[in-house]
């Protein structure tokens, strides 16, 4: 099948909506990890508390406290991840078999869909989600260095070695967190994407939805207040 059979296959609609749906997490990836914008997101303000849980850390004897804030952060990337490979797996499992999606698209839209059209819907619900289980891969790697960096933090406040540690700590935890929101917006477009299954004009709309909720997520929650210091 050349590109000339599959142009037959999708409207120039279908075009639209789908670079819209790739420019759309572009973009809402750059307007959340800006830490410059004037208007920051939540993922900006967290950096700070990053930073500062950190220098806390220094002098907190004992350490059992971070350690256990640590290791629920890497359980729920690894919840995030395996649902992930469950829902890539199930996926993969659709472009060999799309006979039961073509009954059910035929019952939503009312019309006899392809089995190609579906296979190339499929791909790109997937491409999210193997993007996300990458980012959560990596972040779980990440918050490893920096659980190993952080025990190599002294608690001693006047070692010289202490500070420079302990910014070094903070900096991995930043990487580590902001792959690992990466990785759930990526999710949240995979579940946008289904969408397309209903036509281009429901993709546009379901896309929208998704972008107009992160973007309040992160810059007009009630969360964002609190970090602020604004209050409920």
């Amino acid at each position: 099948m050349d590109l000339m059979s599959l142009s037959r296959l999708f409207t120039p609609l279908d075009g639209i909506a789908a670079a819209y749906a790739v420019l759309a997490s572009l973009l809402l990836g750059r307007l959340v990890d800006r830490p410059g914008f004037r208007y920051p997101s939540v993922s900006v303000l967290m950096m700070t508390y990053r930073r500062e849980w950190m220098r806390e850390f220094i002098t907190r004897d004992p350490r059992i406290f971070d350690s256990g804030v640590l290791d629920g952060l890497r359980q729920g990337i690894t919840f995030y991840a395996s649902a992930c490979i469950i829902a890539i797996g199930s996926g993969l499992a659709l472009v060999g078999n799309t006979t039961p999606l073509q009954g059910l698209a035929q019952e939503l839209t009312l019309e006899t869909a392809s089995a190609l059209v579906l296979k190339v819907k499929i791909l790109f619900v997937l491409a999210f989600l193997v993007n996300a289980f990458l980012k959560f891969v990596w972040s779980h790697r990440l918050f490893g260095y920096c659980s190993i960096m952080m025990a190599a933090v002294p608690n001693d406040i006047s070692n010289p070695e202490c500070l420079p540690r302990a910014a070094q700590a903070a900096e991995l935890n930043i990487t580590a967190a902001r792959a690992y929101n990466r990785g759930l917006r990526s999710v949240y477009f995979a579940l946008g994407a289904l969408g397309w299954f209903l036509g281009p004009e429901v993709l546009l709309a379901t896309i929208t939805l998704t972008l107009a909720q992160g973007l309040r997520r992160e810059f007009a929650s009630q969360s964002r207040a609190v970090m602020l210091n604004r209050g409920l």
